[in-house]
């Protein structure tokens, strides 16, 4: 006669917990994990930050609004023709913070001003240190180098010229972010009528000192990226932001390629989020890989702000702020159907899972501008 062994009541309970933990998917991220994805109650529930913004006044509506809409703003000195000297955007910025504390920082800038005379280095490093002791949390450069600064032989000063190193190493060497908007999108380069989106159509057709189709002997396309990466080789170590997709707005696989040759640069969507559009246009699930993929390195923008010869309405003003905020938040949180006066024809919305929308939105911001909206 035989027996059976006997399993004691341990044991079987033990074999029952491991099949169910088989059998249950874990609720922990992964794989098997439920995504999340946002509503449009997280719109004003979620801590944002619009990283790359422009407020050269004393009004305080875009902040309200901003407050309104539950973002964080920083506000970002520019050296243009367009924009009042840097120290009075300084001015303005420092304004702001004390009107609004915790929820506005500030990138300072330099001129270009004497880059000729020999104490220029100097004067323009002495000017950052003041302005981080200020407040500011990183630096701005802009396509004035590469586009119109030229030195005393005419030759335009492009952002890899050694004249820069001085500066750039105090940035690298102290962990001190750079956002650089260096060159302009491909459309710069091309006539109006083949232009990919219709905003780059209507900013250079009111701006053709910057189209570069009207100026052939001005630097290309190639040479203001090659100058960039050229930056970047030398200053290994520098966290750097390409303002406007890095100028690289025009294809996600290029994007790629830059983001596996640099580690430490990451963009903004400021004002290029439309050419995001029109790519998803033509390979939905490319650009959703494509942000998926690079999550951690992508930070949301827009380049609004307020400045002399805004809207003098402050109802309409505001509400424009809000539905340019609205209206990127729909297609990066939704796979709606969308149309937009920067794209022709309709698109879908990407629906990032919310993980990623926490990134992109507010902690690569917080991440990389550390110190920042104290």
């Amino acid at each position: 006669m035989t027996h059976k062994k006997r399993i004691s009541l341990p044991v079987i309970a033990l074999l029952m917990i491991m099949a169910l933990v088989t059998i249950i998917p874990s609720c922990k991220s992964g794989k098997n994990a439920k995504l999340q994805f946002c509503t449009i109650e997280d719109f004003k529930l979620m801590p944002k930050i619009d990283i790359h913004c422009h407020i050269s006044v004393e009004r305080k509506a875009f902040m309200e609004q901003a407050l309104t809409d539950n973002f964080r703003i920083l506000t970002i000195n520019t050296d243009a023709a367009e924009e009042p000297p840097v120290e009075e955007q300084q001015r303005f910025a420092l304004y702001q913070i004390n009107a609004f504390p915790g929820r506005l920082a500030y990138l300072t800038s330099f001129s270009m001003k004497g880059w000729n005379e020999q104490d220029w280095q100097e004067k323009t490093l002495a000017y950052i240190k003041e302005s981080f002791k200020k407040g500011a949390i990183g630096l701005k450069v802009w396509k004035n180098i590469g586009m119109v600064e030229k030195d005393k032989s005419g030759k335009f000063i492009m952002i890899d010229d050694p004249k820069f190193d001085t500066i750039f190493n105090y940035l690298e060497m102290n962990g001190i972010p750079v956002c650089g908007h260096l060159g302009e999108p491909k459309n710069c380069w091309l006539p109006l009528e083949e232009m990919t989106v219709n905003n780059d159509r209507q900013y250079f057709k009111d701006h053709p000192q910057y189209h570069m189709f009207l100026h052939p002997e001005f630097p290309s396309y190639e040479d203001q990226i090659t100058a960039r990466d050229n930056l970047l080789r030398k200053h290994p170590n520098l966290h750097f932001m390409g303002a406007h997709l890095g100028s690289l707005e025009w294809s996600v696989d290029e994007l790629d390629r830059h983001f596996e040759m640099f580690p430490n640069f990451t963009v903004d969507m400021a004002a290029r989020t439309c050419h995001i559009e029109k790519q998803a246009q033509a390979d939905w699930q490319k650009v959703y890989d494509f942000f998926i993929k690079y999550q951690d390195r992508i930070i949301y923008g827009t380049d609004q702000g307020d400045w002399e010869g805004a809207d003098a309405d402050t109802l309409k003003f505001k509400s424009t702020t809000h539905e340019v905020w609205t209206r990127d938040w729909k297609f990066l949180t939704t796979d709606e159907s969308m149309t937009s006066w920067e794209v022709d024809g309709t698109f879908k919305g990407l629906k990032l899972p919310k993980e990623v929308i926490e990134k992109i939105y507010y902690k690569n911001a917080m991440k990389l501008f550390q110190g920042g909206w104290k």
